[in-house]
């Protein structure tokens, strides 16, 4: 750090570990990880076009959420890094858990029963065959 500031490395840091591929993150997703996962395995290393029709018909409520994020990495491909869309593959995918929400369900004699209400985070990375 000799000559820098702490701010000025900082960011010299973020630069050198940003992701230089087309990405997408939904963060705090209200929904678990385990279900998120079951959704993003099924469009891994298919091209964009054949991944949102699946996700398009697919029954579970993960599937709207992955189509957007993966709406969105298209978005940013195009728009940040100006790669034509149906070159594109979705190369990796990742839901990490989030942050539970604890919650309390009242019952009887007094009790009270706990309920995790789960979020992930939902990212998908893109690149180009």
């Amino acid at each position: 750090m000799a000559g820098t500031s702490r701010s000025q490395y900082k960011q010299q840091r973020n630069k050198e570990n940003r992701e230089t591929r087309p990405h997408a993150i939904h963060k705090f997703a209200r929904i678990s990880d385990r279900k998120a996962r079951i959704v993003l395995e099924q469009i891994k290393g298919m091209g964009v076009e054949q991944a949102a029709a699946i996700l398009q018909f697919n029954p579970r409520f993960g599937a709207v959420l992955v189509g957007k994020v993966l709406k969105s990495a298209v978005a940013n491909a195009e728009a940040n890094h100006e790669l034509d869309p149906s070159e594109l593959y979705v190369q990796e995918v990742f839901a990490d858990q989030g942050p539970t929400l604890k919650r309390i369900q009242p019952r009887a004699k007094g009790r009270a029963y706990r309920i995790n209400k789960r979020t992930s985070h939902i990212k998908i990375i893109l690149n180009e065959r």
